[in-house]
């Protein structure tokens, strides 16, 4: 049986990529990329999300893809206040920091919502 070792990518259907992409290059420090032909993706660390645009998806793809149905979190190397007070700033909403239970420990984490309405996770572990 095969045992999964790590993410590589994930994707996230969405209404419009251009959107998505200025949304989590700006806020989110991520690197919008483009590749293959013409196709859309976001990079960070040592994963990226592809992005499909809902009704224009790539097969194969997800059964029910829909824009706004994902719940995703993030490990940030900056503390959550302060990156909550950058969003705030930039005006986006975000949760006051809460205490969650991560994959691996505990985390500290805010929650907020891209364009599609995806729910966004930022967490520092503890």
């Amino acid at each position: 049986m095969p045992a999964v070792r790590s993410l590589d990518h994930l994707v996230l259907t969405v209404a419009d990529p251009d959107r998505t992409s200025d949304f989590y290059s700006r806020h989110l420090g991520m690197e919008a990329v483009t590749f293959g032909e013409g196709r859309r993706a976001l990079r960070f660390g040592g994963a990226k999300i592809n992005l499909h645009q809902a009704g224009s998806e790539i097969a194969p793809f997800a059964r029910r893809p829909t824009p706004g149905s994902a719940d995703l979190c993030f490990l940030i190397d900056e503390p959550v206040a302060e990156a909550r007070r950058a969003l705030l700033s930039a005006g986006i909403e975000c949760t006051e920091p809460a205490l969650r239970t991560g994959a691996c420990r505990p985390l500290m984490s805010i929650y907020l919502r891209d364009p599609d309405g995806n729910l966004i996770e930022l967490a520092n572990e503890l």
